[in-house]
């Protein structure tokens, strides 16, 4: 049974064994798709430079547009002085600058982080969760959303997007120009193994991508988790935190398929979790693997 640090080290090396195989699979990618037309890189570079800007901005603006997307409002210090005061005090035990606090007026029970560094960090959860959890709960929801901020979990992230933006974009390009361009290698070559291993890599390699960052997405989850119980060194707030959440019958409405990887629990209840393509698609894993990770800390 692995204790919190313990668990805090293996999710850090199963995270950056994912990144790297990222990066390789991206390299691999690039190769065999320039292979494939004559060594041509024009798409990779200018879709690399479109994916990258237009990710930047998003980026750059992302706390404005998921507060805005989620409907939140700023919390009041009279209303919510409980969700503020024990952000404060996460925060200073984090050792991070105290994030702004936003509310979602939903009866749904739901939390996220945003902001591109620890310095323009924002905290938003629902009303729900503010009156249906205790205090202690409460506390470790709130670390576990600091701990992103902390991780630059949406750093990360918007990097992930850049480069699965990329694969979308060059395969978008590529089919409207023309498979059979005369950039293409010749027929002789097309049929040699490296070509058929590049052909199947080009047509895979959108699915691959959003699969490993899915993978990515779930395993920075764990890493929030385990720091969370760190920050607090209380694993049952956490714990019966995310009973309560993945219980919930309340829809969050303002929750969509392109903001669901933020929040704590996926949003979307409508989702199944129980089958190995659910979770091979899902944005986080499943509560009860959260739950059991975090009573081995108990």
């Amino acid at each position: 049974m692995q204790n919190v640090y313990e668990q805090i080290d293996a999710n850090k090396r199963k995270s950056a064994v994912l990144i790297i195989l990222f990066i390789l699979f991206i390299g691999a990618f690039g190769y065999f798709f320039a292979y494939q037309y004559g060594n041509d890189w024009t798409y990779l570079v200018y879709a690399l430079g479109f994916s990258f800007f237009g990710s930047f901005s998003s980026f750059y603006f992302s706390d404005k547009i998921a507060l805005s997307l989620s409907g939140a409002h700023e919390s009041d210090s009279v209303k919510h002085s409980t969700f503020e005061s024990i952000t404060k005090t996460i925060a200073k035990s984090a050792g991070v600058q105290s994030p702004k606090t936003y509310i979602i007026p939903s009866q749904a029970m739901n939390a996220f982080a945003t902001g591109r560094d620890p310095k323009h960090g924002a905290i938003a959860i629902t009303q729900g969760l503010l009156d249906k959890l205790d205090r202690t709960e409460l506390e470790g929801v709130i670390a576990h959303e600091i701990s992103h901020i902390r991780n630059y979990d949406t750093r990360l992230m918007t990097i992930v997007a850049i480069l699965v933006g990329t694969i979308a974009i060059v395969m978008d390009w590529s089919f409207r120009s023309g498979i059979g361009s005369s950039k293409k290698r010749s027929s002789g070559k097309a049929g040699s193994i490296l070509a058929i291993i590049g052909v199947l890599l080009i047509i895979l390699a959108p699915i691959i991508a959003n699969l490993i960052k899915l993978a990515i997405s779930r395993r920075r989850e764990f890493f929030a988790d385990a720091q969370a119980t760190k920050i607090t060194r209380q694993p049952s707030g956490l714990i019966t935190a995310l009973q309560k959440i993945s219980s919930s019958k309340a829809n969050l409405e303002t929750a969509s398929p392109a903001t669901a990887h933020m929040y704590i629990s996926n949003p979307l209840k409508n989702r199944k979790a129980g089958n190995f393509m659910a979770k091979m698609f899902s944005t986080h894993p499943p509560v009860q693997e959260r739950i059991k990770a975090l009573k081995g800390q108990l």
